[in-house]
């Protein structure tokens, strides 16, 4: 449900009331709390965060915040507590185990399979189909995890631990525990409660004492390729393989010279999110010494990730910048940018571009290409790229300020000036004021009567004194073209980006130049994620014309690109059928040269 970014629509400070009616309502859902435990939690006099967000999916999403953390969320009237909540009372649900590499699924958005649970010992906790559950990796009794079962303990056991157990709702490392302080869950010893249990445990203390043994942490959670631990039913049978034959080479692998196993714990030894860093170092030094060239600067930095950086991946693995401890891509281009690698400049309002690279910087010069790889076949891939770009439009969503004369329309739901809102959330709320303030008219219900506030805000000084109904389309409608424009531009595995206004389409024209010859000029590629220079190099093979990248005249670090003859056949073929752009992006295809019959 965390997974993506979520969006949020408003944030204030509890209300006395709202906060006695919350501890009521917790002390309903989690019975097992104490009173002083409930004090606690709820605290009288500390300042309690109320945040209203929407998820990916639309979904509304009430998040309570305390100290800084997000310590309960709510959806449809239903509270659930967060990790950062569990982690100080990790009692608080029944608790799964599962493997440590299962949580880099789990934090991604997949559900937890039932092959992928730790059946103990003492037997698995009572639960029945939809009861609210904690997750907690095996060997650590910290949660990092909430989930909803989906079938009771019998019926689980029943079908043979196959088939998925429990819908996930958060996890550690997603965007709501980003929300937070972005702490690592504790380390909580495990509740030995089976004598037999207790006995195992104390013999595993003395033979410690004795000679070197595997750790628990080490054996078998860090040699178990995470394929065998898929959370796919079809794997189950894998995952038991791969146990036995870790125990069938458990005295194989403890034999085993110690230069080799103080290695391997090394490198097991690093989080998934120190591993996603190396990966994501790997494959940018790589790039820079295999793919990029210095003709292709300027290079936006979304293709310099998708075209250059994303090749580069070892095959088995995958580049996801959520994952790492940077989040942002930027973010870690600064880092670089930090260690002079390169210099990354804002040449459009909101698209960066990496301008300067240096070649001789000792990072790049000491770096190996890894095995598999060679800088011949990494060069070829680079040219059969440029070739064969894969390209994704960017997702463009229309959004809307709340200015200073609308505010009085929108505070009373909750909204002040600056408050960024979908097309569907403006509509809600108007509905909403309508229906309240019963300004429905009576005669006609397609006609809303106008009350002193909506005069102020819709309507122009001459027709305040004319006008006493609005029809419903021409309300919203006025409402709309009186709010702020905005944009948001989400490309291809970065963030969001929020911009002020309407995005300017690509504009191409066509010019006249020197002894009646014509000129196709094509202009904001950039805020599309097209790189120009790409874009000229591909028109120049297909029309085999000339092209070139200018700069936009009046206008500083903006290109333009410009070919020979009338070309926007050729252009529009490729932005609308290849690029799949939306026509209503591009402006100028009309000028098209009309198509006459050869006589």
């Amino acid at each position: 449900m965390f997974c993506r970014a979520l969006r949020v629509r408003s944030n204030t400070a509890i209300k006395g009331s709202d906060r006695r009616k919350l501890r009521t309502d917790v002390a309903a859902a989690f019975p097992n709390l104490s009173a002083e435990q409930l004090t606690e939690f709820i605290p009288n006099k500390e300042e309690l965060n109320v945040i209203k967000m929407h998820s990916h999916k639309g979904e509304a999403i009430t998040v309570y915040m305390n100290n800084r953390n997000p310590i309960l969320f709510e959806i449809e009237k239903a509270l659930y507590p967060t990790v950062y909540t569990l982690w100080v009372y990790p009692d608080l649900l029944p608790a799964f185990s599962t493997w440590p590499p299962v949580l880099q699924k789990l934090a991604g958005g997949a559900d937890l399979m039932l092959p992928g649970v730790v059946v103990p010992s003492s037997g698995l906790p009572q639960v029945e189909r939809g009861t609210l559950c904690a997750v907690t990796l095996l060997g650590n009794r910290a949660p990092v995890a909430v989930a909803v079962a989906t079938m009771s303990t019998a019926e689980m056991l029943a079908a043979g631990m196959k088939g998925k157990g429990f819908a996930v709702l958060h996890t550690y490392m997603d965007h709501l525990w980003e929300y937070g302080d972005k702490s690592y869950p504790p380390t909580l010893a495990p509740l030995v409660t089976d004598s037999a249990e207790k006995e195992s445990a104390e013999d595993e203390e003395e033979m410690e004492g004795k000679e070197p043994v595997i750790s628990f942490s080490t054996d078998p959670l860090q040699h178990v390729d995470i394929g065998d631990l898929s959370l796919k039913e079809r794997d189950s049978c894998a995952i038991v393989v791969g146990k036995e034959e870790l125990n069938e080479n458990r005295a194989a692998e403890t034999a085993e010279g110690a230069n080799t196993e103080v290695q391997q714990e090394a490198e097991d030894s690093r989080t998934p999110q120190e591993q996603m860093d190396a990966l994501f170092n790997q494959c940018f030094f790589h790039a820079l010494k295999c793919k990029v060239k210095k003709s292709d600067l300027p290079l936006l930095t979304s293709t310099f990730l998708r075209s250059h950086m994303f090749p580069c991946c070892p095959a088995g693995q995958q580049l996801d910048i959520k994952k790492s401890s940077y989040k942002k891509f930027s973010k870690f281009l600064q880092c670089m940018q930090h260690q002079k690698i390169l210099q990354v400049k804002e040449l459009n309002k909101g698209v960066e571009s990496i301008v300067e690279v240096d070649w001789k910087h000792p990072d790049i010069k000491a770096f190996t290409v890894p095995e598999g790889f060679s800088s011949a076949s990494a060069a070829q891939d680079s040219k059969s790229e440029d070739r064969e770009q894969v390209y994704h439009a960017p997702e463009i969503i229309p959004l809307y300020g709340v200015s200073t004369k609308m505010i009085p329309l929108f505070q009373e739901s909750g909204h002040r000036k600056g408050s960024i809102l979908s097309s569907s959330e403006v509509r809600n709320i108007v509905i909403n004021y309508v229906k309240t303030n019963e300004l429905v008219d009576e005669t006609n219900k397609n006609f809303v009567k106008v009350n002193p506030i909506l005069c102020d805000c819709l309507l122009d000084k001459s027709e305040q004194d004319e006008i006493s109904n609005l029809r419903w389309d021409d309300l919203l409608s006025r409402c709309l073209e009186r709010l702020q424009p905005l944009h948001q531009v989400t490309f291809f595995g970065q963030e969001p980006i929020v911009r002020k206004g309407n995005i300017e389409p690509i504009d191409i024209t066509i010019a006249q130049r020197s002894s009646n010859k014509k000129v196709t000029i094509i202009k904001n590629l950039e805020l599309y994620g097209l790189d120009p220079q790409r874009v000229a190099n591909i028109l120049q093979q297909k029309v085999q014309a000339s092209a070139t990248i200018t700069p936009v005249p009046g206008t500083k670090d903006r290109v333009q690109v410009q070919i020979q003859g009338n070309q926007i056949h050729h252009l529009a073929k490729m932005l609308l059928e290849e690029y799949q752009l939306p026509r209503k992006y591009i402006q100028g295809l009309e000028k098209a040269p009309k198509l006459g019959r050869k006589k």
